[in-house]
C-alpha cells in the first residue's frame, strides 16, 4: 500500500495584488474565492510530493487543517517555505490567540503538506460554517 507524501513546511502568509482585487470585488465572489484559497510552493517541493500546478493540496498545523490548491512560485527557490495570501483559508491554520497585541501570528507556522486531489476546496460559506458551527443568513 502506497503512503501518501508529506512534506514539513514553513507556512508564511500575506498580501497579495490578487487577493486586493478579489476582496475589492467581494469576498463571496469567484475572483476572491481563486485569488486566496492558494498555496505557492517551490517548485522542487511540488516534485517532491509529486503534484502539479493547481493539485488540490491538504496544509495542516497544530491549529488546523485545509484544503487549497498548489501553485507553483514565481518567487523559487525557497524550498521548504510556503505562502497562502490573507484570507479565511489561510486563518483555518493560524493561531486565533493574540497574546495580548490584537494580531494572531501570521509568520513561521509550522506545517505539514500533502496532496489531496480528491478533495474539494471549501467555499466560504463552508469554511464560515465549519469555523463558527451555525449557518448563514
Amino acid at each position: 500500500m502506497n503512503e501518501t507524501p508529506k512534506l514539513k513546511v514553513t507556512l508564511l502568509t500575506g498580501r497579495t495584488i490578487d487577493q486586493g482585487v478579489g476582496k475589492e470585488l467581494g469576498k463571496f465572489s469567484k475572483e476572491y474565492l481563486e485569488s486566496v484559497s492558494v498555496c505557492y510552493m517551490d517548485p522542487e517541493d511540488m516534485k517532491k510530493l509529486g503534484i502539479r500546478d493547481k493539485t488540490n493540496i491538504l496544509v495542516t498545523t497544530k491549529f488546523g487543517s485545509v484544503v487549497v490548491k498548489a501553485v507553483k512560485s514565481l518567487r523559487a527557490p525557497h524550498p521548504g517555505v510556503i505562502y497562502i495570501p490573507y484570507g479565511p483559508w489561510v486563518n483555518m491554520l493560524v493561531d486565533p490567540e493574540t497574546h495580548s497585541i490584537g494580531m494572531p501570528s501570521l509568520k513561521g507556522i509550522q506545517a505539514e503538506v500533502e496532496p489531496a486531489p480528491d478533495r474539494q476546496v471549501s467555499s466560504l460559506e463552508e469554511l464560515l460554517k465549519q469555523q463558527f458551527r451555525k449557518e448563514l443568513a
